[in-house]
């Protein structure tokens, strides 16, 4: 049977039926959802960066569940339904697009309006702006459109992007790497003659100019780095399975010989 988007609308509402429904669905609030939340939104991450498309599928319905999950729950109080969700992003893409949809409308598609990358960002920027002026929200400062709630390495990268708006960047990667190597001259020294705390803040600055790097060289960090622990649980396992295969056990292995081992899981394309 073909199931359609109506029927995961109607689920989801069976679900949260207070007399038939499932009473741990019944109970849960937008506070308890959110971190599931976030967990799927990584979890369809971990499926692109292992190119895994059928997880992939999985997980991006998981995290249409979340939507809808929310979506519900607003229903419930009568604030918006998951219609007024679709709506509103309709909405929204069509008027942040006028160089694909030049009146805003779906009727304006066949004569679009050809732009560089650079000029769709600068426009971009400037209809979020006028969003934010018609909903009467008047930020301070040029980071304050930054939210705290974003994964930490991503915030850092938007909040470099925002000063770069107004000239405070580098135009180079070779100062970032001048900057990394002072940074980590000065987390040396701090682990070495100052305090736990501010050995934390000179690591926090390393990452924060390592993020910059990422943001030069256009690599999402987030990603970057779960490549890079993917790539570490695959070695490891390696690891892991060449000595069960020797019945040899781990905590048995010196450090070289663990080394060893990790560096035939590289040579062999691990």
């Amino acid at each position: 049977m073909k199931y359609t988007l109506n029927d995961l609308l109607a689920l989801m509402t069976m679900l949260r039926d207070k007399q038939y429904g499932c009473p741990w669905d019944q109970k849960q609030s937008f506070a308890t959802i959110a971190p599931y939340t976030l967990e799927e939104a990584y979890e369809v991450m971990d499926a692109i960066v292992r190119g895994n498309r059928d997880d992939l599928k999985d997980e991006l319905g998981d995290l249409l569940f979340q939507v809808v999950f929310h979506a519900q729950m607003a229903s419930e109080e009568n604030a918006f339904n998951f219609s007024d969700v679709i709506q509103t992003i309709v909405e929204k893409m069509l008027r942040r697009h006028p160089h694909v949809f030049p009146d805003g409308t779906f009727d304006s598609y066949a004569s679009p309006n050809r732009l560089t990358e650079e000029e769709i960002n600068a426009q971009w920027q400037v209809i979020k702006a006028q969003e934010k002026q018609a909903k009467g929200e008047h930020h301070q400062g040029l980071l304050d459109s930054v939210s705290n709630s974003v994964p930490v390495l991503t915030q850092a990268v938007k909040l470099q992007k925002k000063a770069a708006t107004v000239g405070f960047d580098w135009s180079d990667t070779a100062p970032v790497f001048n900057k990394i190597r002072e940074e980590l001259d000065e987390l040396e020294e701090a682990i070495q003659h100052l305090s736990k705390a501010e050995a934390e803040a000179e690591l926090g600055d390393v990452l924060f100019a390592v993020s910059n790097l990422a943001r030069h060289l256009s690599i999402a960090p987030e990603q970057a780095l779960m490549q890079t622990n993917v790539k570490f649980r695959r070695r490891f396992a390696y690891i892991e399975n060449q000595l069960r295969e020797r019945e040899v056990c781990l905590t048995d292995c010196t450090l070289k010989e663990l080394d060893q081992l990790w560096d035939d899981a590289k040579a062999s394309g691990l």
